[in-house]
């Protein structure tokens, strides 16, 4: 899958957020009330929403359920003059109830749509498992290890893949209405 640039940083941004969340100095789990602290600081975080849209995305974290992974995959290939609106994203996108009350909150701010379509962005690429180019380990190492032995072609495999994911959230773009990439 190709990421674009901008949502590859704001994806480690993001991540690096959850994780100063994730507990406290002595390692114990606290993330539960560190979110909900946050939430409950969403009029303060409100200012930061274009500067550092990562900041102020957590208090969304599980708030979203994706119905069209296709147009998610397509979403996070574009580039930050090129997004989708807030309306042709939450097309595929339930809010659960506890957040909505958030999200009309955020909506009411001048670049609220913007975020929020960045906001989904940030918790989709965080619950899809996605093989960064930066990223490797010992697993990944023998996995390329037996596909060398077994003759398979895993760049290739993962070029095509994330050709067809494009090519499909393409289509499902052209159906709802908006002009073909091509």
């Amino acid at each position: 899958m190709s990421i674009s640039p901008f949502f590859q940083e704001l994806r480690s941004a993001y991540q690096a957020e959850l994780d100063d969340l994730n507990s406290d100095s002595e390692g114990h789990y606290i993330l539960d009330k560190r979110l909900a602290e946050k939430r409950k600081e969403l009029g303060f975080l409100l200012q930061m929403l274009d500067l550092n849209p990562e900041m102020v995305a957590v208090v969304l974290h599980q708030a979203f359920e994706f119905h069209e992974p296709e147009l998610m995959d397509h979403f996070i290939t574009l580039d930050a003059d090129d997004l989708l609106s807030w309306d042709a994203v939450s097309e595929g996108i339930r809010i659960a109830p506890w957040a909505q009350p958030m999200v009309d909150q955020i909506l009411a701010e001048p670049v609220g749509a913007w975020f929020m379509s960045v906001a989904a962005a940030l918790e989709y690429m965080h619950g899809t498992p996605m093989r960064s180019s930066a990223q490797s380990s010992d697993a990944d190492a023998d996995e390329d290890l037996e596909n060398v032995e077994r003759g398979d072609q895993p760049e290739q495999d993962e070029e095509r893949e994330a050709r067809e994911r494009e090519e499909a959230g393409n289509a499902w773009m052209v159906e709802q209405g908006f002009d073909s990439k091509e």
